[in-house]
């Protein structure tokens, strides 16, 4: 059994910024690799979460989101680098996500993917995500973009 954890951060700093985009880079899917402009417009001057997953101690993944609008936090993005698929790190990162939200006070949280995601499809249908909206890409299919949400409020 593996030695997982998640570390969570509220504020980007040059060091994580750096540690983000490396992280980035040994992810397939993501085949343009973030920037430091990209990070700070996202996520700077705004309530945001910064997911870490660690195996062993090694930095494995990530999840990021931001503060959209008064009740709703948007999961922007993550991923899991591939040596280290298959661990649970992606449904753990969404758990954590999920939980960190609600005790926040938010109420939904709404995430984009597109057709060329299916694992990232399946695992938020997986956790009752609903389909909101589809933009359609006129060129190609697997290039539709599926706009998803789940609602996280506590009875």
């Amino acid at each position: 059994m593996y030695s997982i954890e998640i570390k969570a951060l509220t504020a980007l700093t040059p060091e994580l910024t750096t540690q983000l985009i490396e992280l980035s880079k040994q992810i397939p899917e993501l085949d343009r690799p973030l920037t430091s402009e990209t990070l700070a417009e996202r996520l700077s001057d705004k309530t945001c979460l910064i997911l870490l997953a660690y195996v062993e101690g090694e930095l494995a993944g990530f999840k990021l989101g931001y503060e959209q609008a008064d009740a709703v936090f948007y999961s922007w993005l993550g991923g899991v680098v591939t040596d280290f698929r298959r661990l649970g790190l992606a449904q753990s990162l969404l758990e954590y996500q999920e939980t960190w939200a609600s005790r926040q006070g938010y109420k939904l949280i709404q995430v984009k993917t597109m057709n060329r995601f299916p694992a990232m499809l399946n695992l938020l249908i997986r956790n009752q995500y609903l389909i909101t909206e589809l933009k359609a890409d006129p060129q190609s299919l697997i290039d539709h973009k599926l706009h998803l949400s789940k609602s996280i409020a506590t009875a």
